[in-house]
């Protein structure tokens, strides 16, 4: 499994408190949490955050007129968002989130989609880093605008019908990050008009599979494991999704490490799939 392609996507705490200072870093808060948590993570920013660090909203920095939970928005808007926070061309972007390892890697999705060459996970995030009792602030930062050149990569975006097509094809695996309960249907779902269960031929990988207890990322034969255990094989075309299209990223951010490059998100997800009656399901 490829060690480069780990690094090239996943930094440790220790190397990030080293390069804290880097004019070439810009540190990303991206923490999102689900409704039931009830977690202001914005108000949790401003508490304490890794010094140097943005927030990143990521219900702000989508497709607002979409129905449809934290869609990517297009090119124009997340260039124009993102430059005001001060990232721009040629930074190396480290994001991180306060639940470990969770809404970061749908920004680091998001940041890979629109062409960013240079952007990792910070393995563990906030609990992590305070953990090992890293400095934080509560200073809100207010970085110099950048350019930042938004070239959004088409293939990496999936939406229904790329995957009606690709049930009708089989040409690839779904892999679905929600919970077993979930995806089977016998867990309700928490957005109202959802129905239970999963896309046809879809197959199950919890998110929380690739994870170690404290958050981090689990070592790349454990996460090939995993994917292995699901069906997968090396190059095996894999199209990730879950429920809104946050942990989804997971996966994908998983198959990076492993330095597999044959992958897309469905981001409108379950959220998407499961609220429209003329789409099939199914359940068990």
């Amino acid at each position: 499994m490829s060690e480069a392609a780990r690094a090239a996507n996943l930094v440790e705490t220790a190397w990030l408190e080293e390069h804290l200072t880097a004019p070439d870093i810009a540190i990303v808060d991206a923490s999102w949490y689900l409704p039931d948590d009830e977690r202001d993570p914005r108000a949790e920013y401003e508490a304490a955050h890794i010094p140097g660090a943005v927030f990143f909203d990521i219900d702000e920095i989508a497709d607002t007129a979409s129905d449809l939970p934290h869609m990517l928005p297009d090119p124009v808007k997340f260039s124009s968002k993102v430059r005001k926070l001060g990232i721009g061309d040629g930074q190396k972007i480290v994001i991180y989130d306060g639940a470990g390892l969770f809404s970061a890697a749908r920004v680091w999705w998001m940041f890979k989609t629109m062409g960013a060459p240079d952007v990792a996970v910070l393995n563990g995030g906030l609990p992590k880093w305070q953990a090992e009792e890293r400095p934080v602030s509560d200073r809100v930062e207010r970085r110099i605008e950048r350019h930042f050149t938004a070239r959004l990569d088409h293939t990496a975006v999936r939406d229904s019908a790329d995957i009606e097509k690709a049930i009708n094809a089989g040409d690839r695996l779904i892999v679905d990050a929600r919970a077993a309960p979930r995806f089977k249907g016998d867990a309700p779902e928490p957005r109202p008009g959802v129905r239970p269960g999963h896309i046809p031929g879809s197959v199950n990988l919890p998110y929380g599979d690739l994870l170690n207890s404290d958050g981090t990322l689990r070592a790349n034969d454990d996460i090939a494991q995993r994917f292995q255990d699901a069906g997968w094989q090396p190059g095996t075309h894999i199209t990730t999704t879950c429920g809104s299209g946050v942990t989804a990223a997971i996966l994908s951010l998983g198959l990076a490490v492993l330095g597999e490059p044959k992958g897309d998100l469905y981001d409108g997800s379950w959220a998407d799939w499961g609220s429209d009656p003329k789409l099939p399901i199914e359940a068990g």
